[in-house]
């Protein structure tokens, strides 16, 4: 599979492996979000694959999709891309790992916290800053209450808190947390475990591990999806959000 302009993929002995190179932040613009719905078809698509690993070049993982694309005339855009990325990770069994080097937020955040292990640097964070900016995380909102329970959730989702890694291993939004200085070789490490495995046998594991939550988790991205387009959308806030973030400033909320 070729290289694309924001993204770098590879497959060796039945592991894929997509990294994002838009450093320093890996933001998620439109062009790189169309790359990766284009990589994740092709990847999802066979059976050969025992797993599909993502990770970042830089000093983030990922700080999210473009805030100037949460404006509520790019939203359904940004919002049909950016779920598009989850509705295809949703439907592969092979094993999705997020290696997380650095910071995860946003929409970086979900797409950590999506993949079925995450492995962490001890210099990781992790958070959902969106309502700072006048918007809130579908994502998050569907499969975070699940992951670490309600109130968690809450902090998480509606009061916009970001936790480093170590906290993010306490309440099983990680499994497991590396040294920065050794975090590549633990991850090939734990990564070189997983090829030890039978690739069909791991895949119909995952099949039955989750079998129902896929279509749970498709329906109640359908109403979250709806909800943000919707009603968020439409708040005087949300478009005061995303304004005074782009202008540098305090928002100056109305409350409506």
């Amino acid at each position: 599979m070729s290289d694309y302009e924001f993204l770098k993929v590879s497959i060796e002995e039945r592991v894929a492996t997509v990294t994002m190179l838009r450093e320093p932040l890996n933001v998620l613009h439109n062009p790189m979000m169309e790359e990766f719905n284009a990589i994740l078809e092709r990847l999802v698509a066979g059976t050969e694959l025992i797993a599909i690993v993502l990770r970042a070049d830089g000093k983030a993982f990922s700080a999210g999709v473009d805030v100037g694309d949460h404006s509520p005339e790019s939203a359904k855009k940004m919002i049909h891309l950016f779920h598009g990325i989850f509705r295809k990770l949703a439907t592969t069994d092979a094993i999705t790992i997020a290696a997380v080097q650095g910071a995860a937020l946003g929409g970086g955040c979900e797409l950590a916290c999506f993949c079925d292990v995450v492995l962490a640097s001890s210099r990781a964070k992790f958070g959902q800053p969106e309502v700072q900016v006048g918007v809130f995380p579908p994502i998050a909102a569907v499969i975070l209450p699940a992951q670490v329970g309600i109130k968690k959730a809450i902090e998480l989702n509606a009061l916009g808190r970001t936790i480093d890694a170590h906290e993010a291993h306490r309440i099983g939004l990680v499994n497991a947390v590396f040294d920065k200085e050794t975090f590549d070789a633990d991850v090939a490490a734990y990564i070189s475990e997983i090829r030890k495995l039978s690739c069909p046998v791991a895949r119909l594991a995952k099949r039955a591990t989750l079998m129902g939550q896929r279509e749970q988790f498709l329906a109640r991205l359908d109403e979250v999806e709806a909800l943000y387009l919707g009603e968020l959308m439409e708040l005087s806030d949300a478009k005061e959000g995303v304004a005074a973030f782009l202008e540098r400033r305090e928002p100056k909320w109305n409350h409506a």
